[in-house]
């Protein structure tokens, strides 16, 4: 086998295709400027060597390939050094085509929201089914302990990102994957610093919808206006849509209102009830998407949704890291307005009249970009407080923002401030969390250790 260099081995997808690679026999090596859990865990788990940061020298001249993630770009040393050897890359997007995909059955997740979560469900479906299903999940799914397998079975399941291949490739990463079926979940502006209007965006996904062949199927929120334009600028594949509307193929019912249980319809037939820890009215549409999904693949949803009620999701989606002096907290990954607001609302219907406080890093480049920032205040009307780790490389003003909360609001420099303005704030029965997609410096954990007794 061959010798494979990652760069950018700690981002959750470059991570799963690292995971891949080790379990197909290549030795695997890689680099990266910011490694941390879980994906840095799941990767020593493995025995995959991690060099920090991007050099000239960063990769052996004997490596055999480099695989190169979408956060480089010209001028990264490594990158620039690969080029002048004339050493063969690739994406991780196009490795995944040509090295896993071939001869299966894949099953694509996309959509703005839910991508991570829904491909873990659908994939413990396959898995209650006997299929032993492959998978490549944007996080580590606790059910199975890492992010990505090779499996033994037909399908693969895949999440399917919008964002950009690479450097060289500027397709969205999800066209390369070919499904026999696709979720669509939802589509709304994001990735600001790639796409200029949503009309860009809609654009990429009629591209991965000529990619699903007749035979196919099309999974698709029934409620989206903008997949809804999709859709109507050509489609070559059976169509089924879901969401809470009964008049869709598959419809939803809450039995109740934090999401925890509901039934599930199909073309006005009641399939089943579902029963699990999950929270909110965006989990029960995840929930309902894979349901359709596995069954468009032969099956049988009687004997699979039992299998839910046991179904630990993915780390990092409203994870509860633990509770000290009364105090519940959580690591969170949502880092767009909707998906904020949908968390928190799923979370106040579990809570009740208890305190919300949330800690957030804008971290994502549309949150530094200020493309979200109108939209941001009211996503946390969920919350009874809120601090804000406002960097300075921050490009947006953060007073607007938080004059608009709710709810109290604070801005802080770095994450000591912030820590020990959560200390200040913090009360008995709160439900504390943290949403960042980074490693926001370890807050979280940082800040149940500091609730311990000493």
């Amino acid at each position: 086998m061959s010798t494979i260099h990652i760069l950018g081995i700690a981002g959750t997808f470059m991570g799963g295709v690292a995971a891949l690679a080790r379990e197909k026999g290549h030795t695997v090596r890689g680099s990266d400027q910011a490694i941390y859990p879980p994906m840095s865990t799941q990767l020593e788990r493995l025995g995959i060597a991690l060099d920090p940061g991007y050099r000239a020298d960063s990769v052996a001249p004997d490596c055999d390939e480099v695989v190169i993630g979408n956060a480089l770009s010209r001028g990264n040393p490594a990158v620039e050094a690969v080029l002048d050897a004339g050493q063969r890359y690739i994406s991780g997007a196009q490795w995944l085509s040509e090295q896993v995909l071939p001869g299966r059955d894949t099953l694509a997740v996309a959509g703005t929201h839910g991508k991570t979560t829904t491909t873990t469900i659908l994939t413990w479906l396959l898995h209650s089914a006997g299929r032993e299903p492959g998978f490549l999940i944007g996080g580590v799914a606790e059910d199975f302990g890492v992010s990505a397998r090779i499996g033994s079975g037909r399908e693969f399941v895949v999440e399917a990102d919008e964002y950009d291949t690479a450097f060289f490739d500027k397709r969205s990463k999800f066209v390369h994957y070919r499904p026999l079926v696709a979720i669509l979940n939802n589509l709304e502006y994001d990735h600001a610093d790639i796409f200029p209007d949503v009309a860009a965006i809609q654009r990429q996904f009629h591209h991965l919808i000529r990619t699903v062949p007749a035979r196919g199927r099309l999974i698709v929120n029934g409620e989206d206006a903008y997949l809804a334009e999709v859709l109507a600028m050509g489609c070559w594949t059976p169509v089924e849509r879901f969401g809470f509307d009964p008049a869709l193929e598959w419809h939803a019912e809450l039995v109740e209102a934090d999401g925890s249980v509901f039934v599930v319809h199909h073309r006005g037939a009641r399939v089943g009830e579902v029963r699990w820890s999950l929270l909110g009215r965006h989990n029960v549409l995840n929930g309902l998407a894979a349901l359709a999904a596995a069954h468009a693949v032969g099956v049988e949803l009687a004997r699979v949704m039992p299998a839910l009620a046991a179904f630990r999701s993915v780390k990092r989606r409203l994870e509860v890291i633990g509770q000290a002096r009364d105090v519940t907290v959580y690591d969170d990954f949502a880092h767009h307005p909707t998906a904020i607001r949908t968390t928190l609302e799923g979370l106040r219907a579990r809570v009740g009249e208890a305190r919300i406080v949330v800690a957030m890093e804008p971290r994502s480049n549309s949150m530094r970009l200020g493309a979200h920032a109108q939209a941001l205040a009211p996503s946390l009307d969920g919350a009874d407080a809120v601090v804000f780790l406002h960097r300075p490389e921050l490009a947006w003003d953060a007073a607007g923002v938080i004059a608009a909360v709710r709810g109290d609001a604070y801005a802080v420099p770095d994450t000591d401030a912030l820590l020990a303005r959560l200390d200040a704030i913090a009360m008995p029965g709160d439900h504390v969390v943290f949403m960042s997609n980074g490693g926001f410096d370890g807050a979280p954990r940082r800040f149940l250790a500091q609730l311990q007794p000493s």
